[in-house]
């Protein structure tokens, strides 16, 4: 039989088990065998790889896995595509399709429970748009035995997600990838390969997990507030846009000009001039800042 990766299969598929496509649910089916490959080979799956994949849709890219992993868990969320993905991966022993939100799993315990014997485990997958950074987080914040990410997503949020300073795509999302990883863009995927077409195309990107965090922080939900709210308003200077993060910002104007200072921060920079050595001194400049509290609302 065909592979599912191809418009003639997955036209076949759908119309089998009469499936309606949710662009709510981010579904853009990939029919280009080659870039499913081409992804493969850069991750260096093997038999001894057990492999997470999130929304695998019919199984395009699921089916490939099976065939280079040792073991491969998707979690899909949309209950219509489990019938579909019994059948499409059916020939094939080494899948758990499992049915729910990959943010309210407990993907340590699925790890442990499903992984036993495989030297590492790695994710590779197709995310879907309206979600992508959410799940990415979501697995890198848990501190999960996971080594590498290979995920392709929107071109806009791939992009972000390995940003260098002092550049348009830079930004908190950036440093807080950087926190964790080492990311770098690994493929641009057109549109054109995904059934039906996106309105842009995609990227993939390898994110490798840091053996030790990028900077030493005790409180990251703190340090995050902090690069998050210097990006705010992107045209306005650190100052001007802590001076609306902090309480009583106006008031407490030289204050923040001085802890910027006391990090070695020219205040009038802008958040995106900004690298994460020197975020992480303003965080740690801070504790000497009693009067200095930022607001309760996220930025």
């Amino acid at each position: 039989m065909k592979d599912i990766a191809t418009a003639g299969r997955t036209k076949q598929v759908l119309k089998t088990h009469g499936f309606d496509v949710k662009k709510s649910l981010g579904q853009n089916f990939i029919v280009d065998l080659n870039v499913i490959n081409s992804v493969l080979d850069k991750a260096d799956i093997g038999t001894q790889t057990g492999v997470i994949e999130v929304g695998p849709g019919i199984g395009s890219l699921t089916e490939q896995l099976a065939k280079r992993a040792g073991k491969v868990m998707a979690f899909e969320i949309d209950q219509r595509l489990i019938p579909v993905l019994q059948d499409t991966l059916s020939p094939y022993d080494n899948i758990t399709i499992i049915n729910g939100d990959i943010l309210k799993a407990d993907i340590d315990r699925a790890i442990k429970g499903y992984f036993e014997g495989m030297e590492e485990v790695i994710v590779v997958a197709n995310l879907p748009y309206y979600i992508t950074t959410p799940i990415i987080m979501n697995f890198l914040e848990q501190n999960l035995p996971i080594g590498r990410y290979y995920v392709m997503m929107q071109k806009e949020v791939g992009e972000r997600i390995s940003a260098l300073p002092d550049t348009k795509s830079y930004g908190s999302l950036s440093i807080a990838i950087d926190y964790y990883t080492n990311a770098r863009t690994v493929q641009i995927v057109p549109k054109t390969v995904f059934m039906p077409n996106p309105n842009v195309d995609s990227i993939v990107v390898e994110m490798v997990k840091r053996e030790k965090k990028k900077v030493e922080i005790d409180d990251e939900a703190l340090f995050f507030r902090l690069t998050r709210t210097a990006f705010a308003q992107r045209r306005k200077t650190i100052l001007n846009n802590y001076i609306s993060a902090f309480e009583n910002g106006k008031q407490l104007k030289n204050e923040i000009k001085e802890l910027l200072e006391s990090a070695g921060i020219d205040p009038k920079r802008r958040g995106e001039s900004l690298t994460i050595e020197e975020y992480s001194g303003i965080y740690h400049e801070l504790k000497n800042f009693s009067a200095l509290k930022l607001r309760n609302r996220q930025a």
